[in-house]
């Protein structure tokens, strides 16, 4: 009997099984998530805007089964999985199977069996939906990096024919970015952090159904977003420092139909511009938006690329190596028909967004 025998064996799957299954389409992909009861409702309503009654048959295809409350009946010996630079304290841990890999999220305890015929997560489910959302996006993301999309750690917009990434180091602004950006009339949202990108005669990007968590900072930078913080809360971080401010990790569910109203999403777009922050509060200059060669920046291009992460198999049926960094060449193969610029001077969102006006109006 092999470990993944064991580890299916060990799991009952009545009840999700006889649930009715939903379905959400994104791009190519398409995901079918097998779950009963409350959660299943309240899955189904964050994915509202990626919802479809019947998958096209031409779309690839996975099926997740969630299954809260079981467990493992056996405790794998357990490798801690390496975290991405500037991060620190234990996420994930994996133990490899013979063409799977089980994941434990180390500090909820949920688990899943990831292969491309298995998509399962058990254990708290309940008491951890982000992470079930996550699992069920990270179906989408593995899918299209095995047919050669680039996973970017970005937010992106599109409208007027255009489309717009805006990449930047943790807490550089991109989430804060992008919204200034949907108050443009025609403007859609994409994703919030991460994209897909590739190459082609029109270079496409691909979001992911993700909601925008967003801190107090970028919050009380947007007028239409104060209300968000409760009148009391919003004067306290108000009177702090704004590097503090700035700092703070303090996270809102911002639900973009709520706040922009209806058909503001759109997953699939064109990609003609991708910035990158590289400002600070520091500086002393006004914010220029300059093209720059991608290949001739590779701090740059370190602000794009964002590693597959521990439940990513390639084509080969090799799961992604522990530690490994993402290979710079794809990424600029995917970019190379894409005007790429670098944001810097002065951290200004207002003229960041008066820049962005000019772009898709056509002026920039």
């Amino acid at each position: 009997m092999t470990l993944v025998k064991t580890v299916l064996d060990g799991l009952d799957f009545t009840t999700a099984d006889a649930a009715t299954p939903f379905h959400i389409a994104i791009g190519p992909v398409g995901v079918t998530v097998l779950c009963a009861g409350g959660l299943r409702d309240e899955l189904m309503a964050y994915f509202a805007e990626a919802l479809v009654d019947t998958l096209a048959p031409e779309l690839a295809h996975q099926t997740v089964h969630l299954l809260p409350d079981q467990g493992l009946n056996w405790e794998p010996d357990w490798t801690q999985w390496a975290r991405e630079g500037g991060k620190t304290g234990r996420k994930d841990a994996v133990f490899d199977l013979e063409g799977a890999r089980l994941v434990l999220k180390v500090r909820s305890g949920v688990t899943f069996l990831q292969s491309p015929d298995h998509a399962i997560a058990f254990g708290p489910l309940q008491d951890n939906v982000s992470t079930v959302i996550n699992f069920i996006n990270t179906q989408v993301l593995n899918i299209c990096q095995r047919d050669g999309w680039q996973l970017c750690h970005a937010a992106a917009v599109t409208g007027l024919g255009r489309g717009l990434a805006i990449a930047g180091l943790s807490g550089g602004g991109k989430s804060t970015s992008i919204l200034r950006m949907m108050d443009i009339e025609g403007m859609r949202f994409v994703s919030n952090d991460r994209v897909l990108v590739t190459a082609g005669a029109e270079p496409r990007a691909l979001g992911i159904p993700k909601h925008p968590r967003i801190n107090p900072g970028t919050i009380l930078g947007n007028p239409r977003l104060r209300d968000m913080i409760a009148p009391a809360r919003r004067a306290e971080l108000e009177a702090m420092p704004v590097a503090d401010l700035w700092a703070l990790e303090e996270k809102h569910d911002l639900f973009i139909g709520e706040v922009y109203g209806p058909d503001r999403v759109q997953y699939a777009a064109p990609l003609t511009d991708f910035w990158v922050l590289n400002w600070s509060h520091e500086a002393d200059t006004t914010v220029a938006v300059t093209e720059v060669d991608l290949s001739a920046r590779p701090a740059l291009l370190s602000a794009i690329m964002k590693s597959p992460g521990p439940f990513y198999q390639h084509p080969d049926g090799r799961f992604e190596p522990n530690g490994a960094s993402p290979d710079p060449a794809p990424y600029l193969d995917a970019l190379q028909d894409v005007r790429v610029c670098e944001v810097s001077g002065r951290i200004d969102f207002d003229a960041l967004a008066g820049i962005g006006q000019q772009l898709f109006a056509g002026s920039l």
